[in-house]
């Protein structure tokens, strides 16, 4: 096994690259910690990784997410310090959002500086996770009293780039209106291949071929670091939504009020009275998926947003976001006639995969 995965977070999103990169690109040995504790897990899983990795000769590259210490790593063990090390940004803790300032931890930013500096490669996964990392190293580092390091954007900026997070679309076409479900073969096409959209999209396994799997999926997966959307999560409200009486001691009226809240999507999809049919508002947290499933995107222009979803998607302020959940909720056929005009197959694993392939395939220059 050539590349040595290590994921000191392994669930949510950073579970789902790594063994998506396992099963797709083979030669790969992966080393995982449970995702809980996260901040353990940033503090202390670099020593229990020294202790828990075997030596071997065959390594050649370490790719990890920027959960680890890579430079607490590479000291501990010399060996693995040899490789080409590649670091993922799924999110960064120099601007991740907290509830007061004085409540970050310098250390979270400090430990994801230190292994940037260690690390040959550094891949984010969007320009805004990039630029607002980069861009905020001098202001972090001023935190520091006195004797402050210098230069450190220009050091590290060098080794960086961007590979947006890759998605295995499945096939949902069975579940869409017919209008939808064209236009999602042709925005999954990508240029000079007429056979790429069937590359793109993948069957359900036999555990989710059902409608109901494949709304709760899209509506409810999430974790505490999720690339593109938990770290970069907008404020969407449900105020206008009625919401459920979350129980600890009532699943029967929570499963009741749930199924009252949103119905079957086969039955929603099933040719009713679009102006009759009440307009179904979710937050997915998984928004690339989302839109793919045929939801309209209404999302901050802010963060990540504008540089995935054209302007049509965005709103400015809280007002804007309530006057236009009103006239949709007035006018639902306005969303379910819609067809999505911004870009979907830059971020699949058929348009995503060559990239990847290449970052890992790359021998380093030491001779090992």
């Amino acid at each position: 096994m050539s590349i040595l995965i290590i994921e000191a977070f392994y669930g949510g999103s950073h579970k789902q690259l790594v063994d998506l990169l396992q099963e797709e690109l083979g030669d790969c040995v992966l080393f995982t910690l449970p995702a809980k504790k996260w901040h353990w897990r940033a503090r202390t899983s670099a020593l229990y990784f020294s202790q828990n990795i075997p030596s071997s000769e065959h390594y050649r590259i370490l790719f990890a997410s920027s959960v680890l210490n890579l430079t607490e790593l590479a000291a501990l063990r010399p060996d693995l310090g040899k490789l080409k090390k590649i670091l993922y940004f799924h999110e960064n803790q120099l601007v991740y959002p907290v509830k007061k300032c004085q409540e970050r931890d310098f250390q979270y930013g400090y430990n994801q500086i230190l292994s940037c500096l260690v690390a040959d490669v550094i891949v984010f996964n969007s320009i805004f996770n990039m630029e607002s990392f980069l861009t905020s190293i001098g202001k972090f580092m001023k935190l520091i009293p006195d004797h402050r390091p210098k230069d450190l954007e220009s050091i590290i900026r060098p080794k960086c780039q961007v590979i947006y997070f890759p998605i295995r679309f499945p096939d949902v076409s069975r579940f869409m209106p017919k209008h939808k479900a064209a236009h999602l073969k042709k925005m999954l096409s990508l240029k000079g291949s007429g056979s790429a959209a069937s590359s793109m999209v993948l069957p359900f396994p036999p555990e989710q071929r059902d409608c109901e799997n494949v709304l709760k999926k899209c509506n409810t997966e999430h974790s505490a670091h999720s690339g593109l959307d938990t770290a970069q999560q907008g404020n969407l409200q449900e105020s206008d939504l009625e919401k459920p009486n979350m129980s600890d001691n009532s699943s029967s009226n929570c499963e009741e009020n749930r199924q009252n809240l949103t119905p079957h999507p086969c039955e929603s999809l099933s040719g009713a009275d679009d102006q009759q049919r009440p307009l179904h508002i979710v937050w997915p947290h998984r928004w690339l998926e989302a839109v793919y499933c045929g939801c309209y995107p209404l999302c901050p222009k802010d963060l990540v947003y504008p540089e995935i979803f054209p302007a049509e998607y965005l709103y400015s302020t809280p007002e804007q976001l309530s006057k236009r959940l009103q006239n949709f909720c007035k006018r639902p056929d306005i969303i379910r006639k819609h067809l999505y005009k911004g870009e979907m197959a830059p971020f699949s694993w058929a348009a995503l995969h060559g990239k990847f392939r290449s970052l890992l395939t790359t021998e380093p220059k030491e001779d090992l």
